[in-house]
């Protein structure tokens, strides 16, 4: 899979709230830069507004959270990896900061899981910890 540097990015980011998004954070896989809904293609992060359980609802926000800082942590550059948007329109990007995927920064600290080609069961792998 090639990868491509489509940018370098500094911007602060918030949670998203109702009306226009500009640079915002959805969830912990997904935000707004410049008006551009971007998903993190290398990683899935639990729910939070179609959670399907109380847990997922909860390890979501925490993922949101921690997005949010991330991001906000200085600038970082987003790659093209594979495709470039995903069925709904979003940009797929992988957002590195130091050479290291922000994304699996979420991973190493238990807040999302790689990206496998389908999202998970949070409710069943949560009730299994």
């Amino acid at each position: 899979m090639a990868l491509s540097l489509l940018t370098l990015a500094a911007a602060t980011f918030a949670l998203c709230a109702e009306g226009s998004r500009i640079n915002c954070v959805v969830d912990g896989d997904t935000f707004w830069m410049n008006g551009e809904k971007i998903r993190l293609a290398d990683i899935n992060a639990p729910e939070t507004h179609q959670a399907r359980c109380a847990a997922e609802r909860e390890l979501g926000h925490r993922a949101t959270a921690r997005l949010i800082v991330l991001l906000n942590a200085g600038p970082f550059a987003l790659e093209i990896a594979g495709r470039e948007t995903d069925r709904y329109g979003r940009a797929l990007r992988v957002a590195r900061r130091g050479g290291r995927s922000i994304g699996a920064q979420l991973v190493s600290e238990g807040l999302a899981e790689p990206w496998r080609g389908r999202r998970s069961d949070w409710c069943l792998l949560l009730a299994a910890r």
